[in-house]
């Protein structure tokens, strides 16, 4: 009988209390799926979700902003829960958009749809989570924007 183990290499980090490698799959949607993600917009949450990352440590690894919604594998501290971690990004993002882009606030009440969507990265491999981001443009099922 014949034992296989597969060695793949983890960038794990420490604390106090010992190490993690915790990657979390999170995407949001802008209240009633309005394609408002575009041009100066678009740019601009990806500056923000950064910023935000690093304020508090995090490790953006994959980000894509699509024009009705975004797509985020993020690695995260083990004090943070994935609620915390998606609120985080969702609250700092619409406050400072809709600051900076009036037509936000007249479209639409609030920036985010109260939900989003998140998934530990753990079934799966970090980089099959990477991959199905970095290909979200590439999808044929894809509805574009205005159809």
């Amino acid at each position: 009988m014949y034992n296989f183990w597969v060695v793949t290499t983890r960038k794990v980090r420490r604390f106090s209390g010992g190490v993690y490698d915790l990657g979390l799959h999170v995407v949001w949607c802008p209240k009633y799926r309005r394609a408002v993600l575009v041009d100066r917009v678009a740019a601009r949450l990806d500056e923000l979700v950064r910023a935000k990352a690093a304020e508090h440590g995090w490790e953006v690894v994959a980000l894509e902003v699509m024009p009705d919604h975004v797509h985020l594998f993020v690695k995260h501290d083990p004090k943070s829960s994935a609620s915390y971690v998606a609120n985080q990004f969702k609250g700092f993002t619409s406050r400072a958009l809709r600051e900076e882009f009036p037509h936000l606030r007249s479209r639409l009440p609030t920036l985010w749809s109260s939900s989003y969507f998140a998934a530990s990265v753990g079934a799966v491999s970090a980089q099959t989570v990477q991959q199905y981001i970095d290909t979200q443009r590439e999808r044929p099922w894809r509805k574009e924007p205005g159809s």
